[in-house]
């Protein structure tokens, strides 16, 4: 049994998913095994201060090194660690990166966003949606949002903006970062009739499980925002003690919902698909693409 591990070190958590990989009829398929999250926050430090503290650095190699030794123990033969947003703008980014080289013999990669973007998109989420409609391809991160633009299954257009939950919650989101990203979305979507959107990340999938949708149907606009409207009613504490949300995703929520509702009225969107796949299956899906295909 073949063993891949990702390593997503994001602006909000960190994850570790060790899947396990088969051939099916001469192709290359994997099964989740172990998904491990950590909420660390990495974006508090690297939006306000530009630096990650000497604590929340120690909480990361101590992760990373838990990741290696379950990766030891899983045997695990392939692995890619990503850093994305927050260890992208921290001016002590790479210092952090050659410490975990140090005590955990671990290459981490802190990745631009296109690179990120294409991480995300190696899932080809849009190859089992119909092919007549263009999608709007939405990734909501603590640090950055990943837009892309798919046109009969192929990707017309894509970037990255700074624009992210963490990021809002700190006031960290710039106005011209939102004017940039409406200009971008509405000059690439405009020349497109059947727009449906795809979302990716942990927010919108914890909204989807909340609207109680059946797998592979989409989420109504209406129906997302209505869930918004729920959420806001209720203050952050209700979320976490009737609501049942985590701790670490009853304050990000609300800004996600923000951003996807924002990019959906924008583009005149009435629905959203949400495939459960995020930047550590993109991860594994390029292993495989790299070292087996």
């Amino acid at each position: 049994m073949l063993r891949y591990a990702a390593i997503d070190i994001g602006s909000n958590a960190v994850r570790l998913l060790i899947a396990d990989i088969s051939k099916h009829d001469g192709q290359f398929k994997y099964k989740k095994n172990t998904l491990i999250r950590v909420p660390l926050r990495l974006g508090d430090d690297a939006f306000l201060d530009q630096k990650i503290s000497a604590k929340k650095t120690e909480d990361l190699v101590k992760t990373m090194l838990a990741f290696k030794n379950l990766m030891d123990v899983y045997h695990v033969t392939e692995y890619l660690a990503c850093a994305t947003s927050a260890m992208r703008e921290a001016d002590n980014g790479l210092d952090i990166v050659k410490l975990i080289k140090e005590r955990t013999d671990l290459d981490l990669e802190i990745i631009e966003g296109q690179r990120e973007a294409n991480i995300i998109y190696a899932n080809h989420i849009e190859q089992d949606l119909e092919q007549s409609k263009t999608y709007l391809y939405i990734d909501v991160g603590g640090g950055s949002t990943e837009l892309s633009v798919f046109v009969n299954g192929a990707p017309e257009a894509s970037k990255s903006f700074n624009i992210g939950t963490i990021r809002m919650l700190d006031n960290q989101d710039k106005e011209e970062t939102w004017d940039e990203m409406k200009t971008w979305v509405k000059h690439h979507t405009k020349n497109y009739k059947n727009l449906a959107a795809i979302g990716t990340g942990g927010n919108i999938n914890k909204l989807f499980r909340m609207a109680d949708e059946k797998d592979g149907a989409p989420m109504s606009l209406q129906k997302l925002n209505s869930l918004y409207n729920k959420l806001i009613s209720y203050s952050l504490k209700e979320r976490i003690n009737t609501l049942g949300l985590n701790p670490d995703r009853a304050d990000v929520i609300i800004p996600a919902s923000e951003i996807y509702l924002t990019l959906m009225k924008w583009t005149g969107i009435k629905q959203i698909y949400v495939p459960k796949v995020g930047m550590a299956d993109g991860i594994i899906k390029l292993l495989i693409e790299e070292k087996l295909d």
